[in-house]
């Protein structure tokens, strides 16, 4: 990066960090701290909650989706906008007129302690290696395209968002969020403007886009029927995307403590609503916009020269082992073809990357994740390339902010405060609230140093982790709801029954991981009535 670069990165970076903790003054409490006083109108609960939904990975990866695989992600959050509804008529009322810190105090009240520390067990381990990820994820492919020690990135990445977050809590969170968002839709947009600035004078922006539906590119609908029926294991389709993506935006935004965390601190219900609301309405087109980027990324490549593979610190790597020659003389041929000749390129970076492979046994050869940022420091001029990598940075502190409010929330008031310390003061309470926030911290950071080898795209690798315990989780509260008959134990048992079933599935590869969320759900409602009348009969 030029020197403007990086004078653009360390400005943006520290002005966030110190609105963070000019923001942070709060009453020194766990109301104030994990809540904010409850004071948050509308507009701040909408975009903490878009800021915590939308990480780095939303940023680096969608455009590299949308690259590799057409626009047809979109339809992962098809079921989002129903799930807002049911949230906003179910959840949230219950939630406030409990005046809960967190979603799962509500299980106690339903069922018993065991279920609730379950519940927020699962909640912890799911979110805390989520977490660790959002920080390896970014940290990951700046340090592989600028040259940076990945632990060193890691620290900085995790470590300076902790000054403010330790200190400020919700509060903190919130604001920063609110301008974080700003200057990252604010890049966005002017990279998909330059995206396009950059084309020959005769292409336009319908054109570009008319280039990437020629190649497939504008997929944004697709059933997932093939010619022997439907394909189960089709990660997107719109049955999967309506259905599956219900049960996942109504698991993550109705359970998940980094949300539910975010419309807590409204004002009142209506303001907590709209909030939600509002998000059902602006995420579809929103995420359909970052994934155009990917599409007119294409279409650009179709003009200029496209690397055969985009992670070059992994070809570097490869170049020193015998497998240089075949590199070579594949990349050669790839070069001498014409941009426009996408089927011909496509073959060839296949067969680039089987022997990429052999070179560089065990690690993941998927460059999907370095699609965009790679474009940006190629052809973005100096000053905007500082502002895209600061973006990377703000997205995830975001996400990753929310996060570690939303697991110290839980250790102190699902764990802390019952099983260690029962009586503690406000000062107490406040204090002990800022250490769980730094111990996260501190733990998410290791996750993401002993991460390696995720595959697939990043957004798709925190996806599949949160359809591993987001399912369960979520029958546990639609029992809590709407199955008065299934009790404690019955709940209790029929999760991690069910929980051990859904990992079973997923190692069994079956299926695709959306309908994860589904089966998830509907297997602790089952077991649970199953396990009822068995409980009955054994009392009786």
């Amino acid at each position: 990066m030029s020197n403007t670069d990086w004078i653009v990165l360390i400005v943006t970076l520290s002005a966030i960090i110190i609105y963070g903790v000019y923001k942070s003054h709060t009453t020194k409490n766990l109301d104030g701290y994990f809540l904010s006083n409850r004071d948050m109108p509308w507009y701040l609960v909408l975009l903490s909650i878009m800021g915590t939904q939308a990480s780095a990975i939303t940023f680096l990866s969608a455009p590299g989706q949308a690259y590799t695989d057409g626009m047809r992600f979109v339809q992962y959050y098809f079921g989002l906008p129903l799930a807002m509804i049911v949230i906003c008529i179910v959840f949230v009322p219950v939630f406030n007129r409990l005046k809960v810190y967190t979603a799962y105090e509500f299980l106690e009240n339903r069922f018993d302690l065991k279920t609730r520390t379950l519940t927020s067990v699962l909640f912890q381990v799911s979110r805390g290696l989520s977490t660790g990820i959002s920080i390896y994820a970014p940290s990951l492919i700046l340090s592989s395209l600028l040259g940076w020690n990945i632990y060193t990135t890691n620290i900085i990445m995790g470590g300076m968002l902790i000054i403010y977050t330790v200190s400020g809590g919700a509060k903190a969170v919130a604001h920063t969020q609110k301008l974080q968002l700003i200057i990252v839709f604010t890049g966005m947009l002017i990279a998909g403007y330059l995206i396009v600035h950059l084309m020959p004078e005769n292409v336009g922006f319908a054109d570009a886009l008319h280039i990437g539906g020629d190649n497939g590119k504008m997929n944004i609908i697709t059933t997932g029927r093939t010619a022997n029926g439907f394909d189960w294991k089709d990660k997107y389709n719109i049955w999967s995307g309506v259905i599956g993506g219900f049960f996942l935006a109504l698991s993550y935004f109705g359970t998940d403590q980094s949300q539910v965390g975010r419309y807590l601190t409204a004002q009142n219900n209506r303001q907590g609503k709209l909030g939600l609301l509002i998000n059902g309405i602006v995420k579809v087109p929103m995420q359909f916009l970052i994934l155009l980027l990917g599409v007119l990324v294409f279409s650009f490549y179709q003009f200029h020269k496209a690397p055969v593979y985009f992670n070059e610190t992994q070809v570097t790597s490869a170049m020193q082992t015998p497998y240089r020659d075949s590199l070579v003389a594949i990349e050669t041929r790839y070069n001498s073809i014409s941009p426009a000749d996408v089927a011909a390129k496509t073959n060839l970076k296949n067969e680039y990357e089987i022997v990429l492979a052999k070179a560089l046994p065990g690690e993941d050869i998927n460059d999907t994740n370095y699609i965009f940022l790679k474009f940006v420091l190629d052809y973005l001029p100096k000053g905007l390339v500082g502002l895209l990598i600061a973006i990377i940075f703000l997205a995830a502190w975001g996400s990753i902010a929310a996060s570690l409010n939303a697991l110290a929330s839980c250790t102190v008031v699902d764990i802390h405060k019952i099983f260690i310390s029962k009586d503690m003061t406000e000062a107490e309470d406040y204090r002990i609230s800022k250490l769980y926030s730094l111990g996260w911290g501190i733990f998410s950071i290791a996750v993401a140093e002993f991460a390696s080898n995720l595959g697939n795209s990043l957004i798709e690798t925190v996806n599949i982790l949160g359809s591993l315990f987001y399912g369960v989780i979520l029958g546990i509260f639609l029992v809590a709801f709407w199955f008065k008959r299934i009790k404690a134990n019955a709940t209790f048992y029929a999760s991690v029954i069910s929980e051990i079933l859904i990992i079973i599935i997923y190692t069994a590869d079956v299926i695709s991981f959306l309908w994860l969320n589904v089966i998830g759900a509907l297997l602790v409602i089952i077991f649970g009535y199953a396990l009822q009348i068995f409980m009955k009969k054994e009392l009786s």
